[in-house]
């Protein structure tokens, strides 16, 4: 999955040639999965249609303030809000931007709707030069690309090649795929969690009884799939142990390890500890194992039957005693004296953090789509929070992992 997968951006197309290219542009962005909405200049649309870049978008396209009705219509003409425009966008790309827009946007010009979105944008603002050679090199065109920069915006640097009037030199626009890979090496470098190493469990163990049965919990894995995707999104290297479960990641840039049962989810996490630097272990890992496992399947004989259960390995204590410059996480689903519980499992297991939720809460625990936590740090400070989304509440657990490693 991109990083631009969820993204809002916002396209602003000038009236230049290279205009034509920004339908090659929006269809990979929205490849990508980002939501794109196009603002046009009125010279850009005598060299792409509004209804081809509408078409590819999927979203009206807006060139003027106002959007004028049928003469026999009696509605007032629709106000194209670009305040609203700028304020959806997480960032606004001008491809092609021409020496006239940028020079306009470099003083503070606002004759047209493109102009008023760019003075109004509050996300990163992003724009491609293209123009003819003598125009790109001319010391006006340098001074503009000074002041612009100067205001934080990024500039997608102009390739050398063929230009329109046949010249040949630096102007032309860089090619749509050139723009979207500047974009998402752009975004990924400035992403709080990029260069650290993220390790994370998720889903139950099985542990066998026979070859078709084994002993488990209903874990769903969403806890942990949602957190190892919201670390990933935040630029993270991310290794995530799955027990069984059906789920499926979204995210291209999370490496998973499918394990069955405890033994295997123990080896793989001393695998790949030591080279990480925050370990956050969701996964409901079974406590007990069968002592013997029978070879064949166990026939139903008796009324009853007796399993002599054995501990499993200890992952979370086993890695709070080896740990060295790690942030430790656990969790901790508890049915009674659930505070007082995961703060002493928080001691005893050497954590940085425990997260708390109880069966008692509704909305918690395995199998929903919500969760309602508890973060309890080394201090033994509790915040509490109210039942959200899993998505939601995995970004609550990475931020304060982010604020306490930054610390």
């Amino acid at each position: 999955m991109s990083v631009l997968n969820g993204k809002n951006i916002l396209l602003g197309v000038t009236g230049g040639i290279a205009a034509y290219k920004a339908a090659f542009l929006v269809r990979l962005l929205v490849k990508k999965g980002a939501n794109v909405k196009v603002v046009m200049t009125s010279s850009a649309k005598e060299f792409v249609t509004p209804l081809t870049l509408s078409t590819l978008s999927k979203n009206e396209v807006y060139s003027s303030f106002t959007e004028e009705n049928d003469a026999n219509s009696f509605k007032e003409p629709k106000w194209n809000n670009h305040v609203d425009l700028a304020l959806w966008a997480d960032l606004f790309l001008i491809a092609p931007a021409t020496a006239n827009t940028l020079s306009k946007m470099a003083n503070g010009a606002c004759d047209n709707l493109l102009l008023a979105c760019y003075l109004s944008a509050k996300c990163p603002v992003y724009y491609a030069p293209a123009m003819d050679l003598d125009m790109y090199v001319h010391p006006t065109t340098a001074a503009t690309f000074k002041k612009l920069n100067s205001f934080g915006n990024i500039q997608i640097p102009a390739a050398f090649g063929e230009l329109a009037s046949g010249l040949v030199g630096q102007g032309r626009m860089a090619e749509p795929e050139e723009i979207v890979s500047f974009l998402e090496k752009d975004i990924l470098s400035k992403l709080p969690l990029k260069g650290k190493k993220f390790l994370i469990t998720a889903g139950p163990t099985y542990e066998a009884i026979d070859p078709v049965r084994f002993i488990g919990n209903h874990s769903s894995g969403k806890m942990g799939y949602a957190i190892a995707e919201t670390a990933a999104g935040l630029g993270a290297e991310v290794v995530l142990i799955s027990g069984p479960t059906a789920l499926k990641l979204e995210n291209d840039f999370v490496k998973i390890i499918h394990v069955t049962s405890t033994e295997e989810m123990y080896n793989s996490v001393h695998e790949y500890f030591g080279k990480s630097d925050v370990a956050i272990l969701s996964a409901a890992v079974a406590d007990y194992r069968p002592s013997e496992v029978a070879s064949e399947k166990i026939k139903k004989k008796t009324d009853d039957l007796t399993l002599q259960l054995k501990k499993t390995k200890d992952i979370l204590a086993s890695l709070g005693e080896m740990k060295k410059n790690q942030f430790l996480v656990g969790f901790a689903l508890e049915t009674e004296n659930e505070e007082e519980n995961a703060k002493l499992k928080l001691k005893k297991k050497n954590l940085d953090l425990i997260v708390l939720n109880s069966l008692r809460d509704k909305g918690a625990g395995f199998k929903t789509d919500t969760n309602k936590i508890t973060l309890i740090g080394k201090d033994n400070k509790t915040i509490p929070f109210p039942v959200k989304p899993k998505k939601e509440v995995a970004k609550d657990i990475i931020e304060y992992i982010i604020e306490q490693t930054n610390a």
